[in-house]
């Protein structure tokens, strides 16, 4: 069976001939693969920087964002049926006894750091034609989200992202919800980055209410900046836009969802949070040179602003629920812009220019259904 993958100490991005997988347990679920949406992480997974295959294995099956469609169930499967289209769950629980929330099944916090990851970290992925998992790492897919279901996985993180927001913004007093209004109305939210995390990210939030901002480095016209502007996002560029000259366009900047991955603008717009305003994290820079932040200054304004940073990564189950929910939602509001982040589907045998080139575009989907 076709897969493609990462033989790490042979430095090599091939497709590799995998076992035909098989049910070996009652509530497990055979899927037949339809499309897997490439990211960042595949890319620096096929530079070799990290990655690692299963135990006693010499190659890592790639692949984490992945539609499916059911084509066996075990004996003891009780929602799914053959047929069902699904979105698989990435992380798999560390099982140790001192991980409270593996024990619970948000290992999405795992303590250990000790979690399984597929088609990261000691497990396949999924960019196969067939991958076997336990039915409580699926998520069910209505058929009308056939051809956007692959961006589920990447639209987690705003999902996990903006539910811990609206936790810790209880803190605020007045903060409560309100019947017939969206909670971010009123609010101004930041977008950094206009790539598949940020503009997913920017329609989740125009969705919860706020006004929101996509800040990122191409001056428009483009393909992105024509996306954002469809949801009614403003779409601004840093490279014609000052930090300073933004917080002064918008004034309050209640929210920054940082989508980039990019140290240095993170930093910069973090100066200018406003007010009892929230940053939250979500990408991870790649290795490289330190840069110089105005470490007191920010800590003066985190105390004196009530301000709140944090960082998220992964995503539960709730999460893959509401971002396969709000897919449906983008769908009905913004068809077009929806179909335009995904930039291309292709064969698998096209594995290379897409994974250790430079394709370009928003997403790029490998698709097995062919």
């Amino acid at each position: 069976m076709r897969a493609i993958g990462v033989r790490p100490e042979e430095k090599q991005v091939a497709i590799i001939d995998h076992d035909h997988p098989e049910i070996t347990a009652p509530t497990q679920v055979k899927v037949q693969s339809l499309d897997v949406g490439i990211c960042g992480t595949d890319r620096e997974i096929c530079t070799f920087v990290y990655g690692a295959p299963p135990e006693g294995a010499d190659y890592l099956v790639l692949g984490h964002e992945s539609l499916g469609k059911v084509v066996e169930v075990g004996t003891d499967v009780k929602e799914l049926e053959v047929g069902d289209l699904v979105v698989p769950s990435v992380r798999r629980p560390c099982y140790e006894d001192t991980c409270r929330p593996c024990a619970i099944d948000r290992q999405d916090f795992c303590q250990t750091e000790n979690f399984v990851e597929r088609g990261i970290k000691r497990d396949h992925g999924y960019m196969t034609e067939f991958w076997v998992e336990y039915e409580k790492h699926l998520n069910l897919v209505p058929a009308e989200l056939r051809d956007y279901a692959v961006l589920a996985e990447p639209l987690t993180i705003a999902e996990k992202a903006v539910d811990q927001v609206w936790q810790i913004q209880k803190r605020l007093p007045w903060q409560n919800e309100e019947p017939g209004k969206k909670p971010g109305e009123g609010l101004n939210a930041v977008v950094l980055g206009a790539g598949p995390i940020g503009i997913l990210g920017a329609m989740k939030l125009v969705v919860e209410g706020f006004k929101t901002y996509v800040y990122t480095r191409s001056p428009a016209p483009n393909p992105k900046s024509e996306i954002v502007e469809a949801i009614g996002a403003e779409y601004i560029s840093n490279t014609q836009v000052s930090t300073e000259e933004l917080a002064k366009h918008i004034g309050s900047i209640d929210l920054v969802y940082e989508g980039l991955g990019v140290a240095k603008v993170s930093f910069d717009v973090l100066m200018h949070l406003g007010l009892n305003g929230i940053f939250c994290f979500t990408g991870i820079p790649a290795p490289g040179d330190k840069i110089d932040i105005p470490g007191n200054d920010l800590m003066r304004n985190v105390v004196l602003k009530n301000q709140i940073i944090i960082g998220t990564v992964n995503a539960d189950k709730s999460a893959f629920q509401n971002a396969i929910t709000d897919l449906g939602e983008f769908k009905q509001r913004w068809p077009d812009a929806l179909d335009g982040i995904i930039s291309g589907r292709h064969l698998p045998d096209n594995f290379e220019e897409l994974l250790v080139g430079k394709p370009g575009g928003i997403k790029h989907v490998i698709s097995f259904d062919n």
